[in-house]
């Protein structure tokens, strides 16, 4: 895609988050905003590094918790309590990571669950989490003394501008030199090897950028919904992330934020209907996945560079220049 087009496409997105907020409910927005940081930060992991995690809801979980404990508990400021969220969970991710990376494919994948399991029934079992109620009445407070962030307006634009942030920093480290190796290990790790890149740190790394990102995605969530709640820890949690992931387009940058919007406005519409919500949020996904194979986004990139490959196979080819005439003497 030109770069012109991807700056008309920015501009196009920046222009709507700031007009949307006064148009749809901001809490709303908000939900849909963490959970498209959440699942970018799988998508990190996943799209570009190959290592396909399923545990992680305990790092949006273990931010949440954290980020509730600090600003309702212990009166830390939002700003701060946000930060060691985000911390906490680069901390768990360190941990997990150093663990998981040991092995490959499938025991990764089961050793990322069992983990998260471990996790989440600590939270179950710890007395300052609130068991099943979770962690109720967290306050938003104000953002450096000056900002209200109770008028869901002024937290709209608060969560608006970390998470621009956040996906900044995940554009610039997929396009930078550790993106490259990155997807070099996801293509084929033993070459990788044979290169002479460390790939246990590269995986390392990875993933606890993941998990930062992650939690940086639970504790805003924290604050927006004023709530820390088992339901952040559960491994349903990190199904969500594999599912808005591939209906966006797995490896595509705006694939993860389009299928929370996608999820998220899902599950509003189709609240009033019980327990049929997930049989037709079922439904919905299978009819998308075989229509979309690639995810939305990953189809419609697909077919953008389709059409420009056949436009440049049947532009005319430029004229050769003229032979000059030979000039004997």
């Amino acid at each position: 895609m030109k770069p012109t087009l991807l700056l008309g496409v920015a501009a196009v997105a920046a222009a709507l988050s700031v007009a949307a907020p006064f148009v749809v409910y901001p809490v709303l927005l908000m939900q849909a905003l963490c959970l498209a940081l959440f699942a970018s930060a799988f998508n990190l992991l996943l799209g570009f590094g190959g290592l396909l995690s399923f545990g992680h809801a305990a790092f949006l979980s273990a931010a949440a918790y954290v980020t509730a404990l600090a600003v309702r508990d212990f009166g830390v400021p939002a700003p701060l309590g946000v930060l060691l969220g985000t911390a906490a969970a680069a901390l768990l991710g360190l941990a997990m990571g150093a663990v998981a990376i040991r092995r490959q494919g499938i025991y990764f994948s089961m050793i990322t669950l069992a983990l998260a399991q471990m996790v989440y029934f600590f939270f179950v079992q710890s007395p300052w989490t609130g068991a099943e109620d979770g962690m109720q009445g967290v306050p938003r407070g104000t953002l450096f003394g000056l900002v209200d962030l109770n008028d869901n307006l002024a937290m709209y634009f608060f969560v608006l501008a970390v998470c621009a942030a956040a996906f900044a920093l995940i554009v610039r480290t997929v396009h930078s030199p550790f993106g490259d190796v990155l997807k070099a290990i996801r293509e084929n790790e033993p070459r990788a090897v044979s290169l002479g890149y460390d790939v246990a740190r590269h995986k390392l790394l990875a993933f606890v950028l993941s998990a930062a990102l992650a939690g940086l995605a639970g504790a805003l969530k924290a604050l927006v919904m004023q709530l820390a709640s088992l339901n952040d820890a559960h491994w349903h949690t990190s199904g969500d992330a594999i599912l808005m992931t591939l209906l966006g387009g797995l490896g595509t940058l705006a694939g993860p934020v389009v299928g929370a919007f996608m999820l998220t406005g899902l599950h509003h519409l189709l609240s009033g209907m019980g327990s049929w919500l997930l049989v037709l949020s079922g439904l919905v996904f299978m009819v998308t996945v075989m229509v979309f194979r690639r995810g939305v986004v990953g189809q419609i990139g697909h077919l953008w560079r389709r059409r420009a490959t056949a436009r440049a196979a049947e532009a005319p080819a430029a004229p050769a220049a003229p032979a000059r005439p030979l000039h004997t003497t």
